[in-house]
């Protein structure tokens, strides 16, 4: 197992981020904002800072948290800009020794009757893994947005339907709690095996982000499950405690910075304790 973070929740340039990751002890970084830009987007020049600032820290990157199928991006609005980010960040993330990408399955706003939605996006879902897997990189499809992330059965038929390699699952503690869904009936009925990166958030009924293993999300039941079950993959913070980036909420520096620190601490804590307890 290992530990990384959605890094941009600690603060907007890259050198707060490893900063903040060096301190919790961590050698892995998920990136999905830098400054202004993302991994996929970033220009020649900014890439190759990005690439020798993380090499000299000696920082690994655990997944790239894209944009692709996300909550922005409808199930009717073009695709070429799904395939063009993916295709742009392939070559940086196989430079990066990076084989993971955060993705979605499409919102759909307009919106169009359920069938439809299903259709589209798994079209646009197995085009993805085919290329995903033609460049060498995995695309971990989170229960967040999308036509997917509506069930637990939707996640499995997408994995079903998809049917590649390149498409597995990564799965975040907080996002399925609250609007008469728990964290724990969306995952108990997941393929597990199809898990292979965890996000570790924690949220209340009421939508309210909190510390690690305080909220309503069942975070310390799914751990033990996952533990239980052999799980040794990444688990990566997203605290939403200072900062919720995609939302474009944030607080000033200190207060971003200090919670993310924080949250690791207590996510460490919190784990160390559920993995030690089952060793005995």
């Amino acid at each position: 197992m290992f530990w990384s973070g959605i890094a941009d929740e600690a603060g907007r340039a890259l050198e707060t981020q490893i900063r903040a990751h060096k301190e919790l002890g961590w050698s892995h970084i998920e990136l999905r904002q830098i400054g202004d830009t993302t991994l996929a987007y970033a220009d020649d020049r900014e890439f190759d800072r990005i690439r020798r600032t993380l090499d000299r820290a000696g920082m690994k990157v655990s997944c790239f948290a894209s944009a692709i199928a996300n909550w922005s991006r409808d199930v009717t609005d073009p695709f070429d800009k799904d395939v063009d980010e993916l295709r742009r960040a392939i070559p940086r993330l196989r430079q990066l020794g990076t084989k993971y990408v955060r993705i979605m399955s499409y919102v759909n706003k307009k919106p169009l009757p359920e069938a439809e939605w299903r259709r589209e996006a798994l079209r646009r879902l197995k085009e993805l893994a085919r290329i995903a897997e033609d460049g060498g990189v995995v695309l971990l499809h989170e229960n967040c947005h999308g036509w997917a992330s509506e069930s637990p059965e939707n996640t499995n038929d997408m994995l079903a339907e998809v049917n590649s390699p390149a498409l597995k699952l990564v799965f975040d503690t907080g996002n399925s709690q609250g609007g008469g869904r728990t964290s724990w009936g969306f995952y108990e009925k997941l393929d597990k095996r199809q898990i292979a990166y965890v996000h570790l958030k924690d949220m209340r009924n009421d939508g309210s982000a909190t510390w690690p293993g305080e909220g309503d999300s069942s975070v310390r039941r799914i751990l033990e499950d996952l533990f239980r079950r052999g799980y040794d993959g990444g688990i990566s913070i997203e605290p939403h405690i200072a900062a919720v980036i995609h939302e474009g909420k944030e607080s000033d520096p200190k207060r971003m910075y200090d919670s993310y620190i924080e949250y690791g601490r207590r996510a460490m804590t919190l784990v160390n304790g559920i993995r030690s307890g089952a060793n005995t």
